[in-house]
């Protein structure tokens, strides 16, 4: 148990926890307006701002920041474009990503590390990537915070939303935008590969036991911090790898709420 008390243990436990509140957060979402797979197509995306950070000596996760970004507009664009083929914008942007990832890690693969933005390097986090995730935790919990009526009925009927007055592309684009910004931070602990599941999992998992919004938003941040946390003790323990054993612990927590959805449901 030597390992908790390392600082880069602590980095590592600070900037999970952090990203155990942002991306089950942002992933309920997602999940409710039935974008579940925003969060590959955003990752894919992001590692190749990431590649291109290394290839001209940029700080790599902002680079995959802009990038995300810039793919979260274009998406809610086609979108618009095929709008009875929703899902056609998030496989074409994702293909994109991909084709471009793949060509900027041949270009610089001399000095570039790829399996640690792939499948996640928890415990090489420094204090500026703190700085950074701690910075996208503020803006999201603020904006959810202030706008959680609106997200509410955006999530669960667009077009009583539009109809209501409210800006639904506007808060569509928002939605995408704080979606991409928690991506870009989360591909460093958990990798581009795995970070989807850190999104959708937890989601997956309240949509089980909560009977309302308010429990989902708590359940979705409960389980998602459950399963960093202890999945980083049980990586550092073990000499296991953190992404992955994070993850894995996320789907074992799904299929015990699975075996128990009766007796487990919250109340009204």
């Amino acid at each position: 148990m030597e390992i908790v008390t390392s600082e880069f243990f602590q980095r590592a436990l600070i900037g999970g926890v952090l990203i155990g509140i942002t991306a089950p957060l942002m992933g309920l979402f997602l999940v409710l307006r039935r974008l579940s797979m925003i969060g590959d197509t955003l990752s894919h995306v992001a590692i190749a701002g990431v590649a291109l950070g290394y290839l001209i000596g940029v700080y790599p996760i902002a680079a995959g920041l802009v990038f995300a970004i810039a793919a979260s507009f274009a998406i809610e664009k086609l979108r618009k474009a095929y709008k009875t083929y929703a899902e056609l914008s998030l496989a074409i942007i994702m293909s994109g990503g991909i084709a471009l990832a793949s060509l900027l890690f041949t270009m610089g693969r001399s000095f570039m590390d790829v399996n640690s933005y792939l499948f996640g390097s928890i415990y090489t986090l420094d204090g500026t990537d703190l700085y950074t995730i701690g910075a996208v935790t503020l803006v999201v919990l603020l904006v959810v915070g202030l706008q959680a009526k609106e997200l509410f009925l955006l999530s669960f009927d667009e077009e009583a939303a539009s109809v209501s007055g409210l800006p639904v592309r506007f808060y569509n684009v928002m939605i995408s935008v704080l979606t991409a910004l928690v991506i870009s931070v989360a591909i460093k602990i958990v990798g581009a590969l795995l970070v989807s599941a850190l999104l959708t999992i937890p989601a997956a998992c309240s949509l089980i036991i909560a009977r309302s919004f308010k429990q989902s938003i708590v359940a979705v941040v409960v389980i998602g911090e459950l399963a960093v946390i202890g999945g980083l003790m049980i990586a550092g323990v073990w000499n296991l790898a953190p992404g992955g054993t994070v993850v894995l612990l996320l789907i074992a927590i799904l299929l015990l709420l699975l075996t128990f959805r009766r007796s487990l449901r919250l109340g009204g």
